[in-house]
């Protein structure tokens, strides 16, 4: 259905997801600065200081990074997969080390300090992941029946997972399941095994919450941090209170109920209060008066202060960008010369889509509260140059794909 002949011209590009991420840039740029000049210190902050100045810098860097992304035919770029894969391995293991290694707030060590910048790690494990298991699974139909290549495939994938997991990144590392089986099933990996793979994950991961959750005090739980089982026990509505309290203990559990609740509480406020055309840009009150923690507001919590002050109507404009990308890229996996084409496009779409789809979700309360960016929306360098260069790769299928 995506058949074009040869002797039509076509564009170089695709202009389609050019404007969209253009839009994205504009409307990330715009809110982070919203989010940020509400703060009181932020008037003694210089200028080219501010976060939505850097946000643009890193645009910038990232549009380079892009560009450069689209020179190189993919298949070249598909040779260095496997050194690309190892080298993000070997750095995620860094970013565990003391003193390399770098923690926030709340003790995650997920940073590699560049003194200027920090890298994570984490983001660009993503790209060389897509990139390798591509690139493993550009092979004849015959060997993608083998046991022992679907084996490799969930290795590939698992080994990151863990990694970022015991950073602790619960959010990006669960982005690698989705991407990897997406990926297989799109090669023609028997769909038995995936669903198979997908139903035994599926039971795990439903003992793992029932035990965190349910489990008796004394019954040995799965090693969480305790900030992950308040944010699983407030997503399932589990009670603080344990069972015949003192008033004391009563209080303090309803306290850290409240201190646990409070992010996705004012989320959900922020985006119900926008009505149909929200409240103005930098008028918001959720995000002015610190409702919304603004630690997190330009960045996990970045689609609560837009749908605050754009409304519904700015809400949807923004999914309706991401959509553009979204089906254009499955237009561009239906257009791919190759197998290998197809596979990086499908790869980076599926990325894409679950950021999407999480960090939104977290935002309305139909996903738990995890700290993954929304790609070109949310502050941050490592995120925006990740994307930027995902988008890279998509046009690269693109301009390649008559070659």
């Amino acid at each position: 259905m995506f058949d074009v002949p040869l002797k039509q011209r076509q564009p170089g590009v695709d202009w389609p997801i050019i404007v969209a991420v253009l839009g994205l840039m504009v409307i990330g740029a715009l809110f982070i600065a919203s989010a940020t000049l509400a703060r009181d210190e932020a008037a003694n902050v210089s200028w080219f200081r501010q976060e939505h100045f850097k946000q643009v810098l890193w645009y910038g860097v990232g549009v380079m990074l892009a560009a450069g992304a689209c020179v190189l035919d993919y298949r070249r770029l598909a040779r260095w997969a496997m050194v690309a894969y190892w080298l993000n391995v070997v750095l995620l293991v860094l970013v565990l080390v003391p003193h390399v290694g770098t923690t926030h707030g709340w003790g995650a060590r997920r940073w590699i300090d560049f003194g200027p910048f920090q890298f994570q790690p984490s983001e660009f494990a993503k790209l060389a992941f897509i990139l390798m298991l591509a690139n493993y699974l550009s092979r004849p139909p015959s060997e993608l029946q083998q046991v022992g290549l679907f084996l490799k495939s969930v290795g590939m994938a698992i080994l990151p997972f863990l990694l970022i997991l015991k950073e602790p990144d619960l959010g990006s590392a669960l982005v690698f399941l989705p991407v990897g089986l997406v990926m297989m099933f799109v090669a023609g990996v028997p769909a038995r095994r995936i669903w198979q793979f997908l139903g035994a994950l599926g039971l795990i991961a439903a003992l793992l919450v029932a035990d965190v959750l349910f489990a008796p005090p004394n019954w040995p739980k799965p090693k969480v941090e305790p900030y992950q089982r308040r944010r699983l026990m407030v997503y399932f509505g589990v009670d603080f209170v344990p069972p015949q309290a003192t008033e004391a203990e009563r209080q303090r559990a309803l306290k850290e109920y409240r201190d646990a609740s409070h992010n996705v509480e004012q989320a959900l406020i922020s985006v119900g209060s926008g009505g149909l055309t929200g409240k103005g840009w930098r008028q918001g009150t959720q995000n002015a008066l610190g409702y919304l923690p603004r630690a997190v507001a330009h960045n996990d919590f970045i689609f609560s202060v837009i749908a605050e002050e754009s409304g519904f109507v700015g809400s949807v404009i923004v999914l309706t960008l991401y959509s553009v990308i979204l089906f254009s890229g499955i237009r561009i996996a239906g257009q791919a010369r190759d197998r290998l084409g197809r596979l990086l496009a499908v790869g980076v779409v599926t990325l894409l889509f679950s950021h999407v789809f999480i960090n939104i979700g977290m935002n309305i309360r139909l996903m738990p509260v995890t700290g993954i960016p929304l790609p070109l929306l949310s502050y941050g360098g490592t995120s925006v140059l990740c994307s930027l260069v995902a988008i890279g790769l998509l046009q690269n299928v693109y301009l390649y794909r008559r070659s």
